[in-house]
């Protein structure tokens, strides 16, 4: 038996926008469904009007986003428009390490449209807690 691959997946209300921010914030690669999207279409298996959206001069699935790490070894992030706002707190959430520039990415992150929760410290260990455009915390350490 072969191991899992992960993907996370994130619900959204604009799960273009969340994808944008996500694919930014980890240098990673957003994905091209135009043709895939098309073919669905032309199958009539999928509604040109009412199941896709314009992004950028290129067709997309209206509901769905995802981004990809270019060097294939990050988890694929699944970005999926759902109807009900965010009420609680994340019971799981995403930590960005890295060694060195941290106060950089966080100061890049806030740019992109995060917004700064928390300073972090447990012992030596410290992170800055974040929350993504829609309100989705992740730590960076």
């Amino acid at each position: 038996m072969t191991r899992p691959r992960i993907q996370i997946a994130v619900d959204a209300h604009d799960p273009h926008a969340l994808c944008r921010f996500w694919a930014a914030a980890l240098d990673y690669r957003i994905e091209d469904h135009h043709d895939q999207v098309l073919a669905l279409v032309d199958q009539g298996l999928v509604s040109l009007e009412e199941e896709t959206v314009e992004i950028d001069g290129r067709r997309a699935f209206a509901t769905a986003a995802a981004c990809t790490d270019p060097d294939g070894t990050g988890p694929r992030l699944l970005f999926q428009t759902v109807p009900e706002p965010k009420t609680v707190k994340d019971r799981i959430h995403l930590d960005l390490h890295l060694e060195g520039g941290r106060e950089e990415l966080v100061d890049r992150l806030l740019g992109l449209g995060a917004t700064k929760l928390w300073d972090g410290r447990q012992g030596p260990q410290t992170w800055v807690t974040l929350a993504d455009p829609e309100g989705n915390e992740f730590c960076v350490s």
